[in-house]
């Protein structure tokens, strides 16, 4: 089983990489769910020899967006491209909380040459075998999933599921609440072919500044932890 690394700061990039992560889900402003990280963050993770995936994402919040916001996750997709990324986590829907199958049309056509991970957009979706019919058939590789659920816990039941239908034509990827305490579970029962966190705790950033903010910092123990469960 591979293990992804929702990695939204140096330290997390530095962390993968010396726990031999199989690759990152590199992100920033990870306390709203992640947006799409600065090329400078991007370009120092690829020089630091980590597999690199880039989430697409250009604001918090849902996933149905604007001509505009779509034509920045489109430069945004073609500047990975050229930086060297791996892949790229995006995700889409209209406002009938589908698939957007035009977006991701367009996404895929930039994306050439890259993976593609469709993010937990995935579960603000209904019919989510229709869902996984339509990632199949636009080429995407993989989802990343906690079952339709606030997290992987809630949502076991449907990962189970999900992994059943998809039958290896895209791969199923669970994450949203992975821990020490579950993280076994889910290898030996889902046998997933990679699972994804953060490893995070809540701390606070320069604490002894007047900007001092609590953010989600990477636990390198924590996750040796994890780790060491798998074994």
């Amino acid at each position: 089983m591979k293990l992804e690394l929702c990695a939204a700061s140096i330290e997390a990039i530095q962390v993968a990489k010396e726990l031999n992560f199989d690759r990152i889900e590199l992100c920033q402003n990870l306390e709203q769910g992640g947006v799409t990280p600065s090329y400078g963050m991007i370009e120092y993770a690829i020089a630091y020899g980590v597999e690199t995936h880039v989430l697409i994402r250009p604001r918090p919040g849902g996933f149905q967006y604007s001509n505009e916001e779509v034509e920045i996750m489109l430069r945004d997709i073609i500047n990975c491209r050229d930086m060297g990324a791996k892949g790229i986590v995006i995700g889409a829907l209209d406002v009938k909380s589908t698939i957007d199958q035009n977006v991701l049309n367009e996404i895929m056509s930039k994306a050439k040459g890259m993976e593609v991970t469709f993010h937990r957009a995935f579960d603000d979706t209904f019919e989510w075998k229709k869902s996984i019919d339509i990632l199949i058939d636009s080429g995407v590789n993989r989802i990343l999933s906690s079952g339709l659920a606030r997290n992987v816990d809630i949502g076991f039941p449907i990962l189970k599921e999900m992994i059943a239908y998809a039958k290896n034509n895209i791969e199923i990827m669970p994450g949203g609440g992975v821990n020490s305490s579950n993280i076994k579970k889910f290898q030996k029962e889902l046998n997933p072919h990679s699972i994804h966190f953060s490893g995070t705790t809540k701390g606070l950033q320069d604490e002894d500044s007047l900007f001092s903010e609590t953010i989600l910092i990477v636990d390198k123990e924590k996750i040796k932890r994890m780790i060491s469960n798998l074994k």
